[in-house]
């Protein structure tokens, strides 16, 4: 079942759990390869699959991420697949049908896989699809065919700064890829991969292995976590086990 919601600036905010398990095999690493220089212990880290349901005042719905996919999905080969987000949205009385705009925050398989049904087509028929103009630029041609190609028709192309939906804002935050972006509702803000780890709120400067640019994250990082630290901002995470985290 989805986690409770809450409410930010007259917008209805639910965390939507998509998947719950650690990574494959495939790329899996120990903690402090993963996190070099946090201190971490060599022991399992089990990742939330966190995504995020907008619902405004007048009832318009936004999605942020859209999860794991199926079970032959891009994620398939690391991630505990398939995804159950089409299950969370029905447990909140959400068809995807219903769903007008979708904000991905990058290509990432975990993230973007669940924008298109099993034989390919997209799963949100009716819906914007909102992607960094850096993120698209940048990406390869497996996310290109798989992901964006069925999406093309309903693709919407953003740089920079962006309000995607009333009170909505995606807001270009690069580095764990080149068109990395976090979404905000009022003092909330949606990080994706921005923070993959508790241990990067006490000292942000701690790479990623899996970030595209560890520099430019990290740096990133340090810069936004601080704005929203001086806004006692609401995280809502992706990956850590409660969803919600006042700074």
């Amino acid at each position: 079942m989805p986690h409770q919601p809450i409410t930010v600036s007259g917008v209805e905010v639910t965390p939507l759990c998509d998947a719950v398990g650690p990574m494959g095999p495939a790329i899996r690493r120990p903690l402090p390869e993963m996190f070099p220089g946090s201190g971490l212990r060599d022991e399992p880290w089990v990742l939330h699959f966190h995504c995020y349901l907008l619902r405004s005042a007048t009832g318009r719905l936004t999605l942020v991420d859209t999860g794991i996919g199926g079970a032959d999905s891009p994620a398939s080969s690391w991630a505990p697949v398939p995804g159950t987000l089409a299950g969370e949205l029905a447990a909140v009385g959400v068809a995807p049908a219903d769903v007008e705009t979708v904000v991905l925050t990058h290509l990432h398989s975990d993230h973007a896989s669940g924008v298109v049904t099993d034989d390919g087509r997209p799963a949100f028929e009716n819906a914007r699809h909102v992607l960094q103009r850096a993120e698209l630029d940048a990406a390869g041609a497996g996310p290109l065919d798989r992901l964006v190609a069925p999406i093309k028709d309903q693709l919407q192309v953003v740089e920079g700064t962006a309000e995607v939906a009333p009170g909505v804002y995606a807001h270009l935050a690069p580095g764990h890829t080149p068109g990395h972006q976090i979404v905000r509702a009022g003092d909330l803000a949606m990080t994706g991969d921005l923070v993959l780890h508790p241990v990067q709120l006490d000292d942000p400067g701690i790479p990623y292995a899996y970030d595209d640019d560890q520099e430019s994250a990290a740096r990133t990082r340090t810069e936004v976590l601080a704005r929203l630290r001086a806004e006692r901002a609401v995280l809502a995470t992706a990956h850590f086990g409660e969803p919600f985290l006042r700074l």
